[in-house]
């Protein structure tokens, strides 16, 4: 965080993690960049591109937690509105992009846990409209699918408001519609749950 006091979701998550007997010697290596994407160059170079350096060649990984896609989601519509061909292409090419990574993962041994993509509308900057928020929810009926990861948190459920799903929770959205704000990322440490790590 820029004011240091390090209150992303993944360092909520450490500070659990280091509380617990059962999982204090689980580190957390957080190798998330702010506007990445999952498949193109959006800010940094994009998650399946990163995996050899980010997952496979960190020593004594064991797990892979999975949280990309929202700027995929947001960069298709943003210039133009995209048409139905181009909203299921995307979504196909998200898809084949978290099974290889799945893929790569297991043939380390690592347990891989899919994040489900959150709620953006409203948003400003990428302005989803119906059309983006069903490509959403196909992502995440894709995330949530038993097989296709080894666990799932499900962060869209956690900081979603419950009357309006397709946005976040008001306490929990930073005021751009889009970043959960800190109690929000509070929410999201929390609904980790710790038996995904202990031995």
């Amino acid at each position: 965080m820029k004011d240091g006091s390090h209150q992303r979701w993944t360092d909520g998550l450490a500070r659990r993690l280091s509380t617990h007997a059962t999982t204090q010697d689980v580190a957390v290596l957080n190798h998330g960049i702010g506007g990445n994407c999952l498949l193109a160059e959006c800010s940094g170079t994009n998650a399946l591109a990163r995996f050899d350096s980010d997952v496979a060649s960190q020593p004594g990984v064991r797990y892979l937690i999975v949280l990309e896609g929202i700027n995929d989601l947001g960069a298709l519509g943003r210039e133009r509105v995209a048409t139905p061909e181009e909203r299921r292409a995307h979504v196909a090419r998200m898809v084949g992009g978290y099974a290889q990574i799945v893929a790569r993962a297991r043939a380390l041994g690592l347990k891989v846990i899919g994040g489900t993509v959150m709620p953006f509308a409203g948003n400003e900057y990428y302005h989803p409209d119906a059309a983006a928020e069903a490509a959403r929810q196909a992502i995440n009926v894709w995330i949530r699918t038993p097989g296709h990861f080894d666990a799932v948190i499900d962060f869209d459920q956690v900081v979603r408001d419950p009357a309006r799903p397709d946005r976040l929770l008001p306490a929990y959205d930073s005021g751009d519609h889009l970043h959960p704000s800190m109690a929000g990322y509070r929410a999201m440490a929390d609904a980790v749950p710790l038996t995904l790590f202990a031995r």
